[in-house]
């Protein structure tokens, strides 16, 4: 099993800055993407940004310039740091990763499975 876990939600004034971080564990062999998602009440569930384990990445066009995606492929964590926060910003920020699961200690699962967290709410207040 893998777990994903989010932290560093909060209530922040508009233009203010929050810093989310996600920490995969459990049978990981190896993590070929890990990337944030947004869902706001009423709104289906949106990419905000991706990065690949070579480290490029992907920003949904609404956030780039303000937030940067970050890797740490030795701790299995992604971070989000995000600047000029927006009212309607506010969602849920779900952390996501497809994961290969470890067969052994030198092997993983040809397969990757997508994994999410719980979600850490952000609130951005005008």
């Amino acid at each position: 099993q893998v777990q994903l876990v989010e932290s560093g939600g909060g209530l922040v004034q508009a233009g203010g800055s929050l810093r989310l971080s996600c920490a995969a564990s459990g049978s990981i062999f190896s993590i070929k993407t890990m990337g944030w998602y947004r869902q706001g009440p009423g709104n289906q569930r949106a990419l905000v940004a991706a990065t690949t384990a070579d480290s490029s990445t992907n920003y949904a066009d609404s956030v780039k310039g303000r937030f940067t995606i970050s890797r740490d492929n030795a701790k299995n964590t992604v971070y989000l740091q995000m600047n000029s926060l927006k009212p309607e910003e506010t969602s849920v920020y779900y952390c996501n990763g497809k994961v290969s699961l470890a067969l052994g200690p030198y092997s993983g699962s040809t397969t990757y499975y997508k994994y999410w967290g719980q979600g850490t709410q952000v609130t951005v207040s005008s």
